[in-house]
């Protein structure tokens, strides 16, 4: 039988698995995705490389961003999550481009819709594992901590943030990014409450407050 660190790396490599498959689908919907994964596609066009080797290059950023709102040392290991996230995304999209060309409206909403839903799980299942957070989820756990608002407050934000930066880069914005910006917090939140347990590690710490999620 496994032991719980066994357990817990299965939960967080699936959990990033489900998430690329999730990004890489509202991608592939041609309708806007994320204002994150937007950012992503937008400097991938602009600016070259791969949209996994921004997903890795920004995450690297955020650490120190992170470091210096919660005032302590960068989580360095959370890059970790950012490379399998970056190369999941690039697999995935590797996988799909002929698999999933989408032309009639309905077809793209359904992909959209569904990548949405993807998403939240994947991010749900991995965030359980509490293994190592992306650094955008762990700015997400920051705002948490900082506001004592709950994760559907902090995603939202940080999508709003995010959205801005995306325009900047011209990403692929549209209504899938304005569905994203509206149903993303509320989605992962379904998810954490339905699997169960706070994913957030500062919450369950003596030195921190606790939120309800």
């Amino acid at each position: 039988m496994l032991n719980v660190s066994k357990t817990k790396f299965i939960l967080y490599v699936l959990g990033i698995i489900i998430l690329a498959l999730g990004c890489s689908l509202t991608i592939q919907s041609d309708l806007g995705t994320s204002p994150f994964d937007a950012l992503l596609v937008g400097l991938s066009i602009q600016v070259g490389l791969t949209v996994g080797s921004w997903e890795f290059i920004i995450a690297f950023i955020m650490i120190f961003c992170n470091s210096l709102l919660k005032r302590q040392k960068p989580e360095f290991f959370g890059l970790l999550t950012a490379f399998i996230t970056g190369l999941g995304i690039d697999i995935w999209l590797f996988l799909l481009q002929n698999l999933v060309q989408p032309e009639q409206i309905l077809i793209k909403l359904v992909c959209l819709g569904g990548g949405l839903v993807v998403i939240g799980l994947g991010t749900a299942i991995y965030l359980h594992a509490n293994f190592a957070p992306i650094p955008v989820d762990r700015l997400m756990f920051i705002i948490q901590d900082l506001t004592g608002m709950n994760i559907l407050f902090s995603k939202t934000l940080i999508y709003l943030v995010f959205l801005v930066m995306a325009i900047t880069f011209n990403g692929p914005i549209g209504i899938g990014t304005l569905l994203t910006v509206c149903l993303g917090g509320p989605i992962l939140n379904y998810f954490v409450l339905l699997i169960g347990n706070n994913p957030n590690p500062s919450a369950n710490s003596d030195t921190d407050k606790n939120h309800s999620i």
